[in-house]
């Protein structure tokens, strides 16, 4: 059986035109969750949907080396970081990130969340207008910075906010975001290095269920200490995606203000409520529109063959709006969740499959406890007036935001 094609030399510009609809769209107009197109002057195969998603990550069928183009890696993930290991050597470094996931720490989390909210409110409140994009991704780099370790001193919050987004702003960024983003990681990885190097030398000493420890002292599977660059990036790789955390804060924020009467049940409901709320932000608003890897080694899928080292992009966005997974996916409703039953391949935000042995995102419990405080704040323990602006999103900007980065005024605590 053939694999639907789409025609054309090289589709990269229709990708970086169409953004997360891109995917999708084929995938309707071919009535296929598989097809294949080029980019970036290779064959790629798109894929979709659940079943899809459970293949994406059986990984015996596919591999992370060799799938983020170097880009990516320039700007986003750095180099040698967990996302592009595999096998045995990714389950080990897994298990470093996995080991920060514990109950304790995560308790420990919300507490630093509800404290730095407290002090954001406070000083909220003495500002005349704001963006609360911009003020979420600080507040985030604060709680990230506490959590894990790592000293920020209020006279470098500014700096180290703005080059921790510009990495997750270069996703997907062609010109001059890319290069902010690129610039911001060189700047990034030699702070993190001279923490890495304070901690092993004893004249800084974090504690030790912190990241900042965990990552000074891992060894890998050589029984030796991570290189202090792969220490770095690993560091890095618990900082920005706390950051992040900020966008989706303020489609939380959008979704009060789209949907009025979720808000009105955040405000009165339970921890239940909170958790639905949450996971429905995660899965209406778009955050990342797909990812990556190679065949490990030839196989056939529904027919369908699949040759060894070929790139394959799974279909993030189109599986969390699939019609065939979600009742009316395109209606913001929190209560789909009600009576979810958790598969780890059809709601895939931050990546799908297993978390201590697969590709599925160590971080995504930290990202539901750190949204779950912050919208209920947002929801319960201030009131906020919005000027006339413009909220609209482009689905083809990845990363996407809110063109007014929500702009908010008259903060006051209740």
């Amino acid at each position: 059986m053939g694999i639907p094609r789409e025609q054309g030399l090289d589709n990269t510009h229709k990708l970086l035109s169409e953004g997360f609809h891109y995917i999708p769209d084929r995938r309707r107009k071919f009535q296929s969750d598989i097809f294949q197109t080029r980019l970036l002057g290779q064959k790629v195969i798109c894929i979709g949907g659940e079943e899809a998603s459970s293949v994406f990550y059986d990984q015996e069928k596919f591999k992370r080396k060799g799938a983020a183009p170097n880009r990516i890696k320039e700007s986003l993930f750095g180099k040698g970081g967990v996302q592009g290991l595999d096998g045995v050597a990714h389950k080990h470094r897994k298990q470093l990130f996995m080991s920060l996931m514990t109950p304790d720490r995560l308790s420990e989390l919300r507490k630093i969340t509800r404290k730095q909210w407290q002090i954001a409110i406070d000083n909220w409140q003495k500002k005349q207008k704001m963006s609360l994009f911009h003020e979420s991704e600080k507040l985030m780099c604060r709680i990230a910075c506490e959590w894990a370790g790592v000293p920020l001193f209020a006279s470098e919050l500014n700096l180290r906010t703005r080059d921790l987004a510009a990495m997750i702003d270069a996703f997907g960024a062609v010109g001059p975001r890319h290069w902010k983003g690129r610039i911001a990681r060189n700047r990034s990885e030699k702070w993190a290095r001279h923490l890495i190097r304070e901690v092993r030398d004893g004249t800084r000493n974090p504690d030790e269920d912190t990241a900042c420890y965990a990552m000074a002292w891992h060894r890998d599977l050589n029984g030796k200490l991570l290189d202090l660059q792969i220490a770095a990036v690993e560091l890095l790789n618990i900082l920005r995606p706390i950051t992040a955390i900020g966008r989706y804060v303020t489609f939380g924020a959008m979704a009060m203000h789209e949907f009025p009467e979720t808000k009105a049940k955040l405000q009165t409901g339970d921890d239940e409520d909170s958790r639905m709320f949450v996971q429905e932000v995660r899965r209406y608003y778009p955050f990342g529109p797909f990812l990556g890897a190679r065949v490990r080694n030839n196989f056939k899928w529904n027919g369908h063959h699949f040759k060894k080292g070929t790139l394959v992009l799974l279909d993030v966005y189109g599986t969390n709006h699939d019609l065939d997974l979600w009742e009316n996916p395109e209606m913001f409703s929190p209560e789909r969740f009600r009576e979810w039953k958790g598969s780890p391949f059809n709601f895939i935000p931050q990546g799908g499959g297993d978390y201590d042995m697969g590709h599925r995102c160590a971080g995504e419990w930290v990202t539901i406890d750190v949204m779950k405080v912050s919208l209920e704040y947002l929801a319960k323990q201030i009131d906020y007036q919005m000027p006339n602006q413009n909220l609209d999103y482009s689905m083809v900007r990845i990363p996407t935001l809110p063109r007014s980065r929500f702009m908010i005024n008259q903060v006051a605590g209740k």
